[in-house]
């Protein structure tokens, strides 16, 4: 087991090392940047650090490796509020389910809402009556194995899809990830987590062609031709974290969780940040974190994404035994700039 789970993590190490490293003077260079929002409360709640210690559908965003850690089956579904006032909004929606004793296999999809956009042209700059809504669409596939409760690996697939009516492009990123946990209560955890290493992407369509009178028209006739402009191709924003977090237990089923994340990202700045957790009983969860940029580049532009996050879970027995569980969590992230982005998750654990 301890060979299988040093072999999981150099690959990881290696890989990452080929493909993430990058400096951030390369800040604003990536494409597809919704594949780095969370929708989901409770991770959201730590500010997306929860790498070492995710677990259920949620973890097929921060760590895949913590699916496999489900009961039977879980089902969640989500409403991001982002950056408040700016009215774009991101739903969410995911399923997952033991395979075996040790294996789980989870599905996610998230599409981002970004209301009623006016139609404007060169000749009517003020609008022309019309709205358009761009379409923003993932879909993930992954699977996730648990070896003697003490080493979870896992891998996802994501397809990426961003279109107008008659423009669009569309990518495949792969997300990679390992947890291992140790201690009397398994109170140790440590996370490793590859996410968004994928095809690079172009936009292409008949968005991209315009209409010239033929520059050498023959006989003095004068027509139109088509010319096709070519998008440049642009890179998935990927990213490695690295977390390690500890449990404190305060009675038997009541802990505190301290944890710490690293995220080295090959387009922005890298992030570091603490947080913790408190649970009562499983039954009721509070937690905060803390996040900020490391190092210095040309463009000193701050990640959207800095500062404070709080959040809370509410777990409500369904069922004679508590083995059916209704989840409620909420999640408020400080941004910068606009007023912050709220999450609000529904759970659903038999």
């Amino acid at each position: 087991m301890r060979y299988t789970f040093y072999t999981v993590l150099t690959f990881l190490i290696f890989v990452s090392t080929a493909l993430v490293a990058g400096n951030p003077d390369r800040q604003g260079q990536a494409g597809a940047s919704e594949l780095l929002i969370n929708p989901w409360g409770r991770s959201a709640g730590l500010h997306s650090m929860s790498t070492s210690s995710v677990m259920g559908v949620e973890a097929m965003r921060i760590n895949i490796a913590g699916l496999s850690r489900i009961e039977n089956l879980e089902i969640g579904i989500t409403n991001t509020n982002l950056y408040s006032g700016a009215g774009l909004q991101m739903n969410a929606g995911a399923i997952g389910f033991k395979m075996g004793k040790s294996g789980a296999l989870g599905i996610e999809f998230s599409s981002l809402n970004f209301g009623d956009i006016p139609v404007t042209t060169t000749n009517q700059p003020a609008g022309t009556g019309g709205f358009f809504s761009p379409s923003f669409f993932q879909l993930g596939v992954g699977y996730s194995l648990t070896y003697a409760n003490k080493i979870s690996v896992g891998a996802l697939v994501r397809y990426v899809s961003e279109s107008l009516q008659d423009i669009s492009a569309s990518g495949i990123a792969i997300d990679a990830g390992v947890q291992y946990v140790s201690g009397e209560n398994d109170n140790f955890k440590l996370g490793i987590a590859l996410k968004n290493v994928g095809t690079p992407m172009a936009f292409g369509g008949e968005g991209l062609t315009v209409r010239r009178p033929n520059p050498t028209p023959d006989g003095g006739v004068v027509y139109e031709i088509a010319f096709n402009s070519r998008g440049a191709e642009f890179e998935l924003p990927s990213s490695l974290n690295l977390g390690v977090s500890y449990d404190f237990y305060v009675a038997e089923e009541n802990y505190i969780r301290a944890l710490a994340n690293f995220t080295s990202n090959a387009f922005s700045k890298d992030q570091i940040g603490f947080g913790a957790e408190f649970s009562f009983r499983n039954l009721f969860a509070v937690r905060g974190g803390y996040k900020l940029d490391v190092g210095h580049s040309d463009v000193e532009a701050q990640s959207i994404y800095t500062g404070f996050s709080a959040g809370a879970s509410v777990e409500v027995p369904i069922s004679s035994g508590g083995a059916n569980k209704l989840g409620l969590d909420y999640a408020y992230r400080t941004t910068n700039p606009f007023k912050g982005t709220h999450n609000f998750t529904l759970r659903f654990a038999f």
